[in-house]
């Protein structure tokens, strides 16, 4: 039976993570984080003593970077050569500086695009219903066929707030213009859901009614 897949894209700190742990927990599904996944690969560049300027360099150690997962709960943690990569690893201020530059390197989406769209199988090994994956380039690029496709955006400043507050300070508006061109892609034919003036629980109620829905 194929596992049921939901594709959370959205801007930062839009609310991605939050609403997905929770739809992983509602519905049991494998959560991914690939913002993560990201943020590893960041972890281990930056770690080799290489920036996001570096190129020829970056090209030359994708292939040498060996990718797995492991499994915490409903949750999906990136492995690299084996080793488990802890959140303060991926959550340094030099992390937060560059992530978004290293991730809009063609060569290191196309990298993490295999092992992401691998998680359905890591799903299916742990016995879940499923997964519900959020980041971006989730509904158009990684599974654009996926059962159900969601883009929760909010307010720039209400988002910059948000970060701010998970004592981030990675510049939302920046972020965004990076990832301008992927975040329109990722907004075609999914539902919309504006987070600007809901709370989290109102957010997941308002999901997991369209999930429950497709479930049926």
């Amino acid at each position: 039976m194929s596992p049921f897949i939901i594709a959370i894209d959205g801007g930062a700190a839009s609310g991605k993570s939050s609403t997905a742990r929770a739809l992983s927990e509602r519905f049991n599904l494998l959560h991914v984080d690939t913002g993560s996944f990201y943020r590893a690969i960041a972890a281990e560049l930056l770690r080799r003593k290489l920036t996001p300027d570096d190129l020829p360099a970056i090209r030359a150690a994708l292939p040498e970077i060996s990718l797995g997962t492991q499994v915490n709960g409903r949750t999906a943690h990136m492995k690299i050569g084996g080793r488990p990569i802890d959140t303060a690893e991926i959550r340094t201020p030099e992390v937060n500086a560059t992530v978004a530059r290293f991730a809009a390197i063609p060569e290191v989406r196309a990298a993490l695009l295999t092992y992401q769209r691998g998680q359905a199988d890591v799903a299916r090994a742990h016995d879940l219903r499923g997964l519900v994956m959020e980041g971006r380039d989730i509904g158009s690029v990684i599974f654009p066929d996926a059962d159900l496709r969601f883009f929760l955006d909010a307010d720039p400043v209400k988002r910059a707030e948000r970060r701010r507050k998970e004592g981030l300070m990675d510049k939302v508006a920046e972020r965004d213009v990076l990832d301008n061109i992927r975040l329109r892609e990722s907004a075609k034919g999914a539902i919309m859901i504006d987070s600007t003036n809901l709370d989290l629980p109102q957010v997941v109620e308002k999901i997991s009614g369209i999930v429950a829905e497709k479930l049926t």
